[in-house]
């Protein structure tokens, strides 16, 4: 799969959904560290955006409470992941 526009998009809410969220931004500052300047400046980048929907996939919770709030099934979004080059040689 090849992302698209609607891949971006995705992508762009799960940015949204985390920094929106104070605990989820304090913890993905600290895990990722980069700071926000870095963040915008990594948008248009789909290395980075694969990263953000890893940070969700990598706990459950926050990965359903992202599907819910987007209106996505789960399994959409690790499949933008994997468009955006997530997951590249884990083929599970």
């Amino acid at each position: 799969m090849k992302p698209d526009d609607n891949a971006f998009s995705l992508a762009f809410k799960a940015v949204g959904f985390i920094l929106e969220d104070d605990t989820l931004r304090d913890r993905f500052l600290a895990l990722s560290g980069l700071s926000p300047d870095e963040i915008r400046a990594s948008l248009q980048q789909p290395n980075f955006l694969a990263s953000v929907l890893e940070f969700l996939i990598s706990h459950e919770p926050d990965l359903i409470a992202f599907a819910e709030k987007s209106s996505e099934d789960p399994q959409t979004i690790v499949a933008v992941w994997r468009s955006l080059g997530g997951g590249a040689g884990q083929e599970w």
